[in-house]
């Protein structure tokens, strides 16, 4: 179980890496570090799977879509004032709160990403596309849905997009990672 959602992970990563360099919206060189946005992933997961596995069913890509902007908007915040978000007790809570699971797209990249409409809703169409290719490879993976390794492939698919999320994030914002 743990060697095949490694390899979806890493092949949900390779796949939207391919797609946001072929956007524009992705560092070429390598993917960033991000130490301290990792740091907060598992408390992160916890909270947000509850609403995610219950969406799922209904809406796949917004329940997968959602935690690329969760990624965002955690990077924006550690561009910001690290110091104070990294202690918050629940980042994912806050964001969720502020309009509620339906709308926390919107309202991360309008309250958190400041962007304007026409960015959101290029940015939407992104964010949709890196969920379906998400969807796509757990739907290819020939595990059984509602089973423990359909779990792990969904939280790995969150993981993927959360990373995939704070390198979009990082790199709109005018981080560049330099070859030594």
């Amino acid at each position: 179980m743990e060697m095949q959602s490694s390899v979806i992970r890493i092949s949900i990563e390779n796949q939207i890496e391919k797609y946001l360099l072929e956007q524009k919206r992705f560092d070429p060189v390598k993917m960033p570090d991000i130490t301290d946005l990792e740091s907060c992933w598992q408390t992160i997961a916890d909270a947000y799977l509850p609403d995610g596995v219950r969406e799922f069913a209904a809406y796949p890509l917004a329940s997968l879509g959602w935690m690329m902007y969760v990624g965002m908007a955690v990077a924006k915040f550690w561009d910001a004032d690290w110091q104070r978000y990294s202690q918050a007790p629940n980042l994912y809570q806050m964001l969720r709160d502020m309009r509620g699971y339906d709308a926390m797209d919107e309202a991360i990249a309008d309250q958190v990403l400041r962007v304007g409409k026409p960015e959101q809703e290029s940015l939407a169409k992104v964010v949709m596309h890196c969920a379906q290719i998400a969807h796509d490879v757990i739907t290819h993976s020939a595990i059984e849905p509602s089973t423990p390794q359909a779990f792990v492939a969904y939280v790995d698919a969150l993981h993927a997009l959360y990373a995939m999320g704070a390198a979009t994030q990082l790199y709109a914002m005018g981080y560049r990672m330099q070859r030594l």
